[in-house]
């Protein structure tokens, strides 16, 4: 009798121990009694009576990323080509998610080849390589409406590879080739060109200062002759005062020494002789020539008789 009951004692104990759960962070577990749904439990702890209630699903709350399998689509230009995708989703209704679709995860494969058949159907094949941005906007939208009953919400849809053909794969190197070898010419011509006109600016530089430096030059030469010519007229022009002033001084001592006026007028005619004698190409002759030379000719015979004498 004590064996049996401490069995029953002992099949108490896990019962009791079965019935107390536990739910962790980021995860919801689905509860039924008698089969039916009875409650959704959050994180915490919990208890459930035992045979009557029972855990129908366990479900991860976390964001989750399902990579399905390249699918065949055809382009709006008959083009055949192969897709994978990438779909993030996340649970947001444990209850819908636990009754609302018998497979999720195929139930989202399938839906998403469909789709993506009819937004590439619409498509040519270079609006399909270059508009992927817009195509994952389309396949998010139109997926999240269809999983909203299942209690399921797609963040992002990402076409993760785009396989066309082999023919359309070597039509796109060789196309790809020839742009690349087009964007070199041009590169390349425009280098070329670059280089003649850095070429021709150079030298017209090169012309310009040998022009400056020419004109500098013819300028420096003409106001070295014209400084030239000023010291040459100052150098005369000083040399005749001087001349003049020696003369005066010369007046001015036979003056103050009393000599009449045949001394005088002998001095001029020197002071006459020697102005003829430089450089000066006009020579003005006093009216009263006649005069000074007959003055000249009789000073002229008083020193013969005076020498015979």
């Amino acid at each position: 009798m004590g064996i049996l009951l401490l069995i029953l004692l002992v099949i108490l104990i896990v019962v009791a121990v079965s019935c107390v759960k536990i739910v962790p962070q980021a995860r919801a577990v689905v509860v039924e009694r008698l089969g039916a749904y009875q409650g959704t439990w959050g994180v915490g702890l919990h208890f459930k009576l035992p045979i009557i209630d029972r855990v129908a699903r366990r479900v991860d709350l976390k964001e989750q990323v399902v990579d399905f399998a390249p699918q065949p689509v055809i382009t709006k230009d008959n083009v055949t080509m192969r897709i994978d995708t990438v779909v993030f989703y996340q649970i947001t209704d444990p209850k819908l998610f636990a009754y609302g679709v018998a497979n999720p995860i195929m139930a989202i494969e399938n839906l998403t080849a469909t789709t993506l058949r009819n937004i590439i159907g619409d498509l040519e094949l270079d609006q399909t390589l270059t508009s992927r941005e817009t195509i994952n906007t389309k396949m998010r939208a139109s997926l999240d409406v269809a999983t909203d009953p299942w209690g399921i919400k797609v963040n992002r849809v990402e076409l993760k590879n785009i396989i066309p053909p082999e023919a359309i794969q070597d039509a796109m190197e060789k196309q790809m080739k020839a742009e690349r070898e087009r964007r070199e010419a041009i590169l390349r011509a425009e280098g070329e060109k670059r280089s003649t006109v850095l070429v021709a600016e150079g030298h017209k530089e090169s012309l310009i200062l040998d022009a400056e430096a020419e004109k500098q030059s013819i300028v420096l030469r003409a106001e070295a002759e014209k400084e030239k010519k000023i010291r040459e007229s100052e150098g005369q022009a000083e040399a005749i005062l001087k001349i003049q002033e020696a003369n005066a001084q010369g007046i001015k001592f036979l003056k103050e020494a009393g000599a009449d006026e045949a001394v005088l007028t002998i001095k001029s005619l020197e002071a006459f002789e020697k102005a003829a004698n430089g450089q000066a190409t006009k020579i003005i002759i006093p009216s009263d020539i006649q005069g000074i030379a007959g003055l000249v000719k009789s000073v002229t015979e008083i020193a013969s008789r005076d020498e015979a004498k």
